[in-house]
């Protein structure tokens, strides 16, 4: 990279998303590379309707990708679950550098805590949840239908400030944005969901970062922030959405572990179906789990669907 060249970041001006450029900022930074932030307004950040009502996709990444295409701006750094399937031509996911905790939080006023001993869901009949999540919405009903799910926007910060306004008796968060900017939640109960109990959206957690397909140089500095160990489960649970030909508001939940190297295992949740397959190529996983997804019956119970050496797939009822 240029000595004298200043990389412009392009990324949304929520916290969430400053704290996550800024990070990416000081990664550059230490491999030499100057870096300056172009913050970008987005359709989701302009418009407030729920997120099923606005028209298209890429709310919060299309404006993002046009800074970089435009030349306004040469990477845009993204929350990787927000981008569609289907990258524009002239730009590449040019590097996946890391992953928070992939899992969500079961925030709650502590007066509607229902049972002090249980371990999933505890809230009382009837409570009303406060989520933009159509994955989220289905999730929580399928374990509990007696719960009233409302919409909620906004920003991490603002979400958590109309649960403390008593707007909600508990919502469902990320648990990578209460890290990230770590919340004070002091009044406040946290349950964080094992994957088993609400799956995460496809790639929940990790960063993605794009650049112009013509920009060699920068796309080589950047392949060094590249974290092989995190692209390739995040690869499986990518491709899984990408069968589908939906975005981030399909109500699909999907989580894959796995390192650089060896076997993949993925499961994932659709229309009350939980599924589990591992293999050791990422975009079979994802076809394994497709094909388990969109095959008619499954019962209460996970049973073998597909034995094979070096593979398995299992399906399941509700999860």
């Amino acid at each position: 990279m240029s000595a004298t060249r200043t990389v412009r970041i392009a990324t949304r001006s929520s916290a969430l998303a400053l704290w996550q450029a800024r990070s990416v900022a000081t990664a550059l930074a230490g491999i030499g590379v100057a870096t300056e932030l172009l913050e970008v307004s987005t359709q989701g950040d302009q418009d407030q309707r729920p997120l099923s009502q606005l028209p298209g996709s890429g709310f919060f990444t299309k404006a993002v990708q046009e800074a970089v295409l435009s030349g306004a701006a040469d990477v845009a750094v993204h929350s990787y679950k927000d981008l569609p399937s289907v990258t524009p031509p002239a730009l590449t996911l040019a590097c996946v550098p890391e992953r928070a905790d992939a899992r969500d939080v079961l925030l709650l006023r502590p007066e509607t805590r229902h049972d002090a001993g249980a371990e999933v869901l505890p809230l009382r009949q009837g409570a009303l949840v406060g989520t933009s999540a159509a994955r989220r919405r289905e999730q929580l009903l399928a374990r509990r239908p007696d719960l009233r799910i409302a919409e909620l926007r906004g920003n991490v910060p603002s979400r958590v400030g109309k649960l403390r306004d008593g707007n909600y008796d508990a919502i469902v968060v990320a648990r990578a944005g209460l890290d990230r900017l770590a919340l004070d939640l002091t009044g406040l109960e946290a349950v964080t969901l094992a994957p088993e109990v609400m799956q995460p959206a496809p790639a929940q957690g990790a960063l993605a970062l794009e650049a112009r397909s013509s920009d060699t140089e920068l796309l080589a500095s950047l392949a060094l922030l590249d974290d092989p160990a995190v692209r390739r489960p995040v690869m499986a649970e990518r491709e899984l959405m990408a069968l589908f030909d939906a975005g981030c508001q399909l109500a699909l939940g999907a989580h894959a572990t796995g390192g650089a190297t060896g076997s993949i295992e993925l499961t994932a949740w659709y229309q009350g179906r939980l599924v589990r397959v591992r293999h050791d190529e990422p975009l079979r996983a994802a076809q394994l789990a497709y094909s388990a997804l969109s095959a008619a019956g499954g019962g209460d119970e996970l049973s073998e669907a597909e034995p094979a050496v070096g593979r398995t797939a299992e399906v399941g009822g509700q999860p």
